[in-house]
């Protein structure tokens, strides 16, 4: 519900995924009365902070066994391990590390290591293999993903990579994302739902509902992305943040195009467009001449005053 991109770009694929990983293992631990848990994040990253604070949270008698991070080792350590215990490949092609999630896949390494270069085409797992455009229609109830293409989901992860089946093969949803870290990715399905979601908003939300609900899913975001998706204010934003869905309703129409799309229109009967007071700059049928007159002018009267007595600040 949020549309959260972090800087604006990054729908957070990774980040909120290991979150949900970590609470998913950490249930399992307990159910089968475990004593320890390992993970094999190194000691460089961010995924080492949200797997130890979801287990320190949800199991914190467990012990946190991290030999990877323990031992400090070098990729090449890595490499060399794995050849002396018989695991051999061609290991000069594990230049990037991928990670591969229902909302997006990020790319480290290879070439954004340089700032002034970017990923070329081979680097990205799903290549664009469609030209041309074409339109596709997604329909959301109270915010959520319901149809695609006219098509009825009921399981919102089925929804989610239908969107990837389309929208993967025009390569839409690529980018960088220079935060704590830097990352490319290829998020085609976050780009086009949170698009459309978003498109959708502008007609069936108030003006200070959108403002508001950009205020605390920004935070919201941050704070995901930050292991902090225990903390309890969490659960707060999410009741603010769904409460705000109840008029979300409609379809949105969008065309896609090799490596990005547009916004077509939307068909909602909670759209404010349609409304009884007029048309935007034709006509009016909720006030008067001398109404919009009146409201005017109170409304400059804040600045008349301040100018009256300022007047040299009148030019500037």
């Amino acid at each position: 519900y949020g549309n959260v991109l972090r800087n604006n770009v990054y729908p957070i694929s990774v980040s909120s995924e290991r979150i949900f990983q970590g609470m998913a293992i950490a249930r399992y631990a307990k159910e089968i009365g475990a004593d320890a848990i390992a993970h094999g994040s190194t000691g460089a990253g961010n995924d080492q902070v949200r797997f130890d604070m979801t287990f320190l949270v949800m199991c914190p008698d467990m012990e946190i066994i991290t030999l990877t991070r323990d031992s400090n080792l070098s990729r090449q350590e890595e490499v060399d391990y794995l050849n002396s215990h018989g695991f051999s490949a061609d290991f000069t092609k594990l230049k990037y590390s991928y990670n591969v999630g229902i909302w997006g896949t990020s790319i480290c390494g290879g070439e954004i290591l340089d700032s002034k270069q970017g990923l070329p085409e081979t680097a990205y797992l799903k290549q664009v293999t469609k030209t041309g455009t074409e339109q596709l229609a997604l329909t959301f109830e109270k915010g959520e993903l319901k149809a695609v293409n006219g098509e009825h989901f009921d399981d919102p992860i089925a929804a989610i990579c239908k969107v990837e089946e389309i929208g993967a093969a025009y390569g839409i949803g690529r980018d960088m994302h220079v935060g704590d870290t830097i990352i490319g990715f290829e998020a085609a399905t976050p780009a086009l739902i949170i698009g459309a979601h978003r498109f959708l908003e502008k007609y069936t939300l108030s003006k200070w509902q959108q403002y508001w609900k950009d205020q605390v899913a920004n935070w919201y975001g941050m704070f995901l992305h930050e292991s902090q998706y225990l903390e309890p204010v969490m659960r707060d934003i999410e009741a603010m943040l769904t409460s705000s869905q109840r008029y979300v309703n409609g379809t949105v129409t969008l065309e896609l195009r090799p490596l990005g799309f547009s916004t077509v229109g939307v068909d909602s009967a909670d759209d404010l467009v349609k409304t009884k007071f007029g048309e935007y700059g034709e006509t009016q049928k909720g006030w008067t001449a001398d109404d919009a007159k009146g409201f005017i002018k109170v409304l400059s009267t804040p600045l008349r005053v301040f100018y009256a007595n300022h007047q040299s600040d009148e030019q500037k």
